[in-house]
């Protein structure tokens, strides 16, 4: 467990990525929101509570998820709304939040650190999410990570734009459970938990 340092006011540039799901969309900052492979993911403002940049964001009538890594935000809309209409709304509120130096979450714990009391396989597991697939998620905006390994099935949970996103089935069949049974025969399923 870590607490992050508020940070001094300082020059913030953002911009906006698309990402494989259209109803996200990632602002990019030009500096570090959290420690690398650390990713925060609030499906409502009521999971929201250690988050108070997510809180703001919640405000917004439009945001339906908010998810934190590395040095972006992705904001997920609700369908009924365009980006056009409300993309630079986003844009200013998490701008004038990250220009203030305010904390970005009070709290930070890693699902995907490795632990002493993971077993062999787990670690292994573990290792090739973090090696081998995150750099890739964590570019169209979102985040995979460990939720438990039982009966060679490996049960992970989709972040940020990967959760709801129409190809995160594609991806999570075709590209991740291939490559977790060619270099982990253990794992025989790989299952998206959760929301």
């Amino acid at each position: 467990m870590q607490t992050t340092n508020t940070q001094s006011s300082r020059a913030v540039n953002l911009y906006m990525e698309a990402n494989p799901n259209p109803n996200s969309l990632k602002f990019v900052a030009n500096f570090m929101l959290l420690p690398d492979g650390v990713s925060l993911d609030f499906p409502s403002a009521d999971e929201a509570s250690n988050s108070p940049l997510a809180l703001e964001l919640f405000k917004l009538d439009f945001v339906d998820r908010v998810f934190f890594m590395a040095n972006f935000v992705t904001v997920t809309k609700k369908e009924d709304v365009e980006w056009i209409e409300v993309r630079d709304q986003a844009k200013e509120v998490i701008k004038a939040y990250l220009e203030a130096g305010k904390r970005v979450v009070e709290e930070i714990n890693d699902a995907n650190e490795i632990n002493e009391n993971d077993s062999e396989t787990v670690k292994k597991i573990k290792g090739i999410l973090d090696e081998y697939i995150r750099p890739a998620v964590e570019q169209d905006g979102g985040a995979i990570t460990f939720h438990s390994f039982e009966n060679g099935i490996l049960k992970v949970l989709l972040q940020g734009s990967c959760s709801g996103c129409p190809s995160s089935t594609v991806t999570l069949k075709a590209g991740i459970e291939n490559l977790m049974k060619r270099m982990l025969p253990d794992v025989q399923s790989v299952e998206a938990e959760g929301v």
